[in-house]
Order: C-alpha cells, then sequence, then structure tokens
C-alpha cells in the first residue's frame, strides 16, 4: 500500500536539488553552440556538379526540390554529329518543406549537393525559405572538409580505382607470356606423351 504524498515528495526533492546546482545553459546566439562534425543544416549546392538528372527531386519524400532545365547541342570533338546536354536553369530547395532526411544528397551520384553545419537561415516570411541556386550556391564555403580516411577501414575508390589501372597496365605483359607458356606446353605434350612403341614406331 502506498502512502498519499510520495510522488509529490519525491518530485519536489528534484526540483529543490536541481534549484541549488548551477546551470548549464548556453547563451545562445552570444555563445555559439559546439555542433558535431555531422550536424544537418542547410544544404549546399555545387551547380557544375549537377548534370539534371532528376534523381534529388524524384527521390525527395517531400517534394520540395524544383528543377528547371533546358537542352543545347554541343559539338564534340572527333564525333559525327553534334550532342545534347542538359543545361540547369533553376534549382531550389523549399527549406519550409524539407525534412532534412538526406535522401537527396545520398542518391545523387555526382557530389552536387553536401551537408553544411550552418542552421542560422530563419526568416520572417515563409516564402523566403525557398532557396534558389545562387543562394544555394552560397552555402558551399561553409561545407566542412571530408574527414580522414580510416587506414584500418576498405580503400577509399580513388585508391581502388588506382589500384585496378595499375593492374590492367601490367595485364597485358603478363597475359602474353602466360597464354604463349600455355600455348607451347599444349602443342609439346601430345608428343611427349606418346608411347616409344605407337605407329610411328610399328612402321
Amino acid at each position: 500500500m502506498s502512502v498519499p504524498g510520495v510522488g509529490l515528495a519525491k518530485g519536489l526533492a528534484v526540483t529543490l536539488g536541481t534549484m541549488t546546482r548551477r546551470s548549464h545553459t548556453r547563451q545562445y546566439p552570444d555563445v555559439t553552440p559546439d555542433l558535431p562534425p555531422r550536424s544537418r543544416g542547410v544544404i549546399a549546392l555545387l551547380e557544375e556538379n549537377c548534370t539534371v538528372c532528376m534523381l534529388c527531386a524524384r527521390e525527395c519524400p517531400d517534394w520540395c526540390i524544383y528543377i528547371d532545365s533546358h537542352k543545347e547541342e554541343v559539338q564534340v570533338p572527333g564525333a559525327a554529329r553534334p550532342r545534347q546536354k542538359n543545361v540547369l536553369d533553376r534549382f531550389a530547395i523549399d527549406f519550409s518543406l524539407c525534412m532534412y532526411c538526406g535522401i537527396c544528397i545520398e542518391v545523387c551520384p555526382f557530389d552536387a549537393l553536401f551537408w553544411t553545419p550552418e542552421f542560422e537561415y530563419a526568416e520572417y516570411d515563409i516564402r523566403d525559405l525557398l532557396h534558389e541556386k545562387g543562394r544555394l550556391g552560397e552555402w558551399m564555403a561553409t561545407v566542412p572538409p571530408p574527414p580522414a580516411h580510416d587506414r584500418r577501414g576498405e580503400p577509399a575508390k580513388a585508391e581502388q580505382a588506382a589500384a585496378k589501372a595499375e593492374q590492367a597496365a601490367e595485364a597485358p605483359e603478363t597475359g602474353d607470356t602466360g597464354e604463349a607458356g600455355q600455348a607451347a606446353g599444349a602443342s609439346s605434350a601430345p608428343h611427349a606423351r606418346q608411347p616409344a612403341g605407337g605407329e610411328g614406331a610399328t612402321g
């Protein structure tokens, strides 16, 4: 059987205990917070890397990415006909709808979108939270450098590509000698396995 008022007494005890301690509240904005290295703030756009593949807009669950583009013909040296190239006209993100899931950054195959730790972009008008490509490009200056690669982990993609290129360059040299040796061994093997009393010897 519980005694009436025990819960109230425990709550008051916690309150009295915290009243005697000094608070640890950060005096923002006078004191800037220490953000973790992988903080999700605003999204930055590197416009020259965007190929208008539309993957980010299609995968966005909030449909807050707006992209417009047009095609231009580009003459490629050595090509018989000019090729068409997508030119980015508009790239906008509505941060009043964005839920910062990061899917657009993960699916971008050309590294055109990046996280930045900047979070101070509040507006008095909600319509100003629609950032066009010009403003998205300005956030690139605040993108932190990538973390150092763990030497005990899987090699970086650049290192893997360099290793494969070296193997491909060495493969023709070793491959030709190996095939030649196999061919020589195959041609000499039947003669070596012929019995001493074969058709040639009995004739």
